[in-house]
């Protein structure tokens, strides 16, 4: 079930992204999962011009995307699935339920940045229909970034 994201959520939201980074250390840089892993306090700031939608089965949070409309296109921003749901769908879902909020927002266009070494991600989003428009190199603590979008 994906439905949006209330103040009641944010200890639901910050504990499923310690879950999401924790299998990530080694891979990443020590400030990129810092900046990743919000505290309550921090989540609610992210939460100012932003809508979030979460995932949940048996009342569990097991995934969130946030997103946020500028300029008449919709940047899709904070995306994380719960490791033991991965493959399931939840990010499909998740990405369907911010499109249909860009689209009734009279959006022209939807846009997500993604880490380039996570290929699963950016996979998912191609067969949303999501086209890679670009690479930002180096961009979040040195690691290159994927640029892709969706025309509405």
């Amino acid at each position: 079930m994906v439905e949006r994201l209330t103040h009641q959520d944010v200890n639901d939201i910050c504990a499923l992204y310690r879950r999401v980074w924790e299998g990530f250390r080694t891979d990443l840089p020590d400030q990129l999962i810092k900046a990743w892993e919000p505290t309550p306090l921090e989540f609610t700031s992210w939460m100012e011009g932003v809508t979030y939608f979460a995932a949940r089965r048996d009342g569990k949070m097991i995934g969130a995307i946030g997103c946020r409309i500028e300029n008449g296109s919709c940047r899709l921003v904070h995306l994380a699935v719960d490791p033991e749901t991965r493959r399931q769908g939840v990010a499909t879902a998740l990405v369907g339920a911010t499109t249909e909020w860009a689209r009734h927002n009279t959006t022209s266009m939807i846009w997500v940045d993604a880490l380039a070494k996570f290929t699963a991600a950016a996979a998912v989003f191609r067969q949303l229909g999501f086209a890679e428009s670009g690479v930002l190199h180096k961009h979040y603590w040195g690691e290159d970034v994927r640029l892709l979008e969706k025309i509405l």
